[in-house]
């Protein structure tokens, strides 16, 4: 019988209690890093931010890790933060975890705020500029031809998703013109400390937490989430994608961590129990893959068609981007080991089934 969420997340421990950092403020967590927290206009409706104690070239300072989305209420929290939380002094750079709109929002306009350089991953970089400076902006024509391929037929939903050519450069405007490039095992000297890049794939292009061994601490990016299951989703521009292999096999890479490590992720609260979460996420994928093949050999069956077997509740049109991504990350798992084939129907429309027995 499988656990329920609260059961699961009672599994884990959560050190600061309920405490959360209020509207402008920061709270810390370990010794020179600070928890921001801001709010978001979606059904995920806050992201976290750190703020690292440092010094670069003698001169004192911050680093700050990821930024939120490009809007007002997110620049007036920054900009009490400047006033409140820096002690008078100046940020020093900022690390984006991975290109996602609430991550890199506002890279540009910080780096340009402090006069400072970004750090991140090439090719979150390179992704991140596209969205930002393209006419399609991961959305448009492109993005509802691949949704209809995989089974979306509701003419409204499509519409509306051609009509999103502008998201991506609506919550990130700009991207700095120049980066410093973030990559697997690199050791960034913060505050005193070494802090190991670890990357990770299938949610972004190349997602990089970060893992301070002298403090006991793992900035988590979205790669391990306490409550809510990472998005790991196929997307248009790279339409044959094996994203869910790409992310659980990045999951490995957290395994050798201490088990008391302090994981800062990005949505949800900090906690302990690391190892544990690793294992319910590979768990919770193992009982979808189940689901969907099970589904696949009752008929064939496209992303459309999985969709209410991997989220059987109302989702709005944001979050069946989403979900759709991950129907096909499923089904592409299955294709992609053997399990199912996959056909185009007389409609275009990707179907996968369970081959005949030989």
């Amino acid at each position: 019988m499988s656990l329920t969420r609260e059961q699961l997340e009672a599994r884990l421990h959560y050190p600061l209690g309920d405490t959360l950092p209020s509207s402008g403020r920061s709270l810390e967590v370990a010794p020179g890093v600070r928890w921001i927290r801001m709010s978001l206009p979606f059904a995920l409706d806050h992201i976290n931010l750190w703020l690292l104690r440092d010094e670069i070239d003698g001169q004192p300072g911050w680093t700050v890790v990821d930024c939120c989305i490009a809007r007002d209420e997110a620049k007036s929290q920054w900009e009490t933060i400047f006033a409140n939380e820096l002690e008078g002094l100046p940020v020093l750079r900022v690390i984006v975890t991975h290109m996602h709109p609430d991550h890199i929002g506002l890279a540009d306009w910080l780096c340009q705020r402090w006069n400072c350089r970004l750090w991140v991953s090439a090719t979150d970089f390179a992704m991140a500029r596209l969205g930002s400076q393209s006419t399609t902006g991961f959305g448009g024509e492109a993005a509802a031809a691949f949704f209809a391929s995989n089974g979306l037929s509701d003419p409204e939903s499509l519409s509306k998703i051609r009509g999103r050519a502008s998201y991506y450069p609506s919550l990130v405007p700009s991207v700095p013109d120049e980066y410093r490039r973030l990559h697997d095992g690199l050791l960034v000297p913060i505050g005193g400390h070494a802090w190991r890049c670890i990357s990770g794939y299938g949610h972004a292009p190349e997602h990089m937490a970060l893992h301070c061994e002298a403090l006991d601490v793992l900035i988590s990016g979205d790669m391990v989430l306490p409550r809510i299951s990472t998005n790991v989703s196929v997307y248009d521009q790279e339409p044959e994608a094996d994203a869910l292999t790409l992310f659980l096999d990045s999951l490995e890479k957290y395994l050798p961590l201490p088990a008391t490590t302090l994981v800062l992720p990005s949505h949800g609260k900090p906690f302990t129990g690391l190892h544990e979460r690793v294992q319910q996420l590979k768990d919770h994928h193992r009982d979808r893959l189940a689901e969907v093949m099970q589904a696949c050999q009752d008929k064939a069956c496209s992303g459309a068609d999985v969709l209410p077997v991997l989220f059987p509740r109302a989702l709005d049109l944001h979050q069946t981007t989403f979900a759709m991504g991950e129907a096909v990350a499923h089904l592409h798992w299955l294709w992609m080991a053997g399990d199912l084939r996959r056909e185009r129907d007389a409609r275009g429309v990707w179907r996968f089934a369970v081959p005949p027995t030989p």
